[in-house]
């Protein structure tokens, strides 16, 4: 990791010319190494913006494809770019918004066997993942390490951010002190999000993280910041540290199951079985999938097959088929919960996955 030789002027003039910035400042941002954990919803916005900004060294850590369900609101990607690499994506993109920075890509997946060592060359830690094992795993590695945690997380209409283990203020776990129970945890395929509000939170975590890098201003540190975007209601909780949170000394276990009765089934499977006469197969692809190609289910709008639960108990299995297993994962959870069928099944990975592994 190496800092720029330079920065254009010209590039920064708009920011350069605040008081609290400067060419002094700007030398700071390019001199900057921040790490951003997911290139997702709320990933976009904050990379986006840092790159804009001249954060000189950027590390981003993703190990996704892109997906059709993705872009409502991960605006670093468009419609050319389902079933490609985020990381290589993010990566192009970002380096066409600024060239004079550095970005460091880790295609993999953040676990306690590789975050001490990823995080630990960078400044600041933002954390834009989607679940509360990866929350507790990156507060204890910044807590450990003693790196600045630029916290963000979106659910439906509620946003959440907040800056911790920084300047001997509070940490995540000070406010959240233990991983929820499996039960407790919404439903990582329906819990749905309004895309612009990641912006939102993702602009949000960016501008602290520049007043981090600056030392300038109030932080977010010490208070926890929520909006409730369908009423627009705002507020500022004031969170007090918590030594006890502040002494761990090792990484612990993190793994939580998403909260879900959904029965997969992989392509190969699928593949050995569907000869069998007890099994239907519907496909809520669109017309033109289903023509290009298709494994001999019935193509039916999704909408009419929630009309259509009554034939399900005439077979074995009941196989919901999508273009990759998003789409027909949710549908699944949803008719589960409605009428607790246990003969349904998703097919993982949709079509895309079929391609990909049956000949």
């Amino acid at each position: 990791m190496s800092n720029p030789q330079y920065f254009n002027l010209s590039r920064y003039q708009r920011q350069m010319i605040l008081p609290q910035i400067g060419e002094h400042g700007q030398k700071k941002l390019c001199e900057a190494k921040v790490i951003v954990i997911g290139a997702g919803g709320l990933g976009s916005p904050v990379l986006m913006y840092l790159s804009a900004a001249g954060i000189g060294n950027i590390g981003v850590i993703d190990y996704d494809k892109v997906d059709l369900s993705n872009l409502h609101r991960q605006i670093l990607y468009n419609t050319t770019d389902i079933g490609k690499s985020k990381i290589d994506i993010t990566t192009q993109r970002l380096k066409s918004i600024n060239p004079e920075i550095n970005i460091i890509p880790y295609n993999e997946r953040l676990s306690k066997s590789n975050i001490l060592e990823i995080i630990n060359d960078y400044d600041i830690v933002v954390d834009g993942s989607d679940n509360f094992p990866t929350r507790f795993l990156v507060n204890d590695a910044v807590v450990m390490l003693n790196k600045p945690h630029v916290f963000g997380a979106v659910y439906q209409f509620m946003g959440q951010a907040s800056v911790f283990n920084y300047k001997n203020g509070p940490t995540y776990r000070c406010v959240f002190p233990k991983q929820p129970k499996t039960d407790e945890i919404p439903s990582c395929s329906t819990g749905g999000v309004i895309g612009s509000l990641p912006g939102l939170i993702g602009s949000i975590q960016a501008t602290e993280t520049v007043k981090i890098i600056l030392d300038i201003g109030e932080t977010l540190s010490g208070r926890f910041f929520q909006i409730d975007g369908l009423d627009f209601k705002i507020e500022i909780i004031e969170v007090k540290p918590d030594d006890n949170q502040k002494k761990i000394k090792s990484l612990g276990d993190y793994e939580i199951s998403c909260q879900s009765r959904v029965k997969n089934i992989t392509p190969r499977q699928l593949h050995k079985e569907r000869t069998n006469g007890k099994i239907k197969i519907y496909e809520v692809r669109t017309q033109q999938q289903y023509n290009d190609f298709n494994i001999s289910g019935e193509r039916i709008e999704a909408e009419d097959l929630f009309l259509n639960t009554s034939s399900f108990s005439s077979y074995e299995k009941v196989i919901i088929v999508c273009q990759r297993g998003v789409q027909s994962l949710s549908i699944v959870e949803q008719l589960v919960q409605k009428e607790d069928f246990n003969n349904l099944y998703n097919l993982e990975g949709g079509i895309s996955r079929w391609l990909d592994e049956i000949p």
